[in-house]
This record gives C-alpha cells, structure tokens and sequence, in this order.
C-alpha cells in the first residue's frame, strides 16, 4: 500500500512533465526557422519527456519499432534507452559465440 501511495504522489509531477514536453513540441515550429539546430534541441527534448511520461505514446513507439526496426534503433540511441543497449550487447555476444 505504501508503494501505492509513492507513485500516486508523482502523478502531479508527471503530468507536468508531460505538458512540458507537449509544450516544447508545440514550439518547435517557432523556434525551427531560427538559426542554429533550436527546433531539433526542443523536438528532441520535448518527445523525450512525452515518451517517458504517457502510456500512450509508449504504445506508439514499440508499434513504431515493430514496423520500422531500423529507423527504431535510431530512436532508441537518440533516446539513450537501456534496452536499447542490452539488445545491442546481446546481439554482440550470439554474433561472437557463432562466428
């Protein structure tokens, strides 16, 4: 129960979160014809914070990746996502012990 009581209380910080990364995507077109790469910096950061904090977008990501594995891993590196590299030390260590 106590562990219940934890996580409900990051819900408010979550959300905010989540509006923030919303935020920073929705300002992306402003900043993107600005000199300099602004509008990668805000997208990137801003998809970063909604992919972490909505189930939803989650959803989207994995269906993303199931469909376009290459263009996936380029989001899981960008993202520095730990089972990213856990797939990727796997994958090292099945092509090591085959060869």
């Amino acid at each position: 129960m106590a562990r219940r009581k934890h996580s409900l209380a990051r819900e408010p910080l979550r959300f905010a979160l989540l509006g923030l990364g919303w935020l920073l995507i929705a300002v992306t077109p402003v900043i993107g014809p600005l000199p300099g790469p602004g509008g990668l910096i805000t997208f990137g950061l801003g998809a970063g914070l909604v992919l972490k904090n909505s189930f939803w977008a989650k959803k989207h990501y994995c269906r993303f990746k199931r469909r376009h594995p290459r263009y996936g891993h380029w989001a899981d590196w960008s993202l520095r996502r730990g089972s990213a590299r856990r797939r990727a030390a796997l994958a090292k260590q099945k092509q090591a012990g085959g060869d």
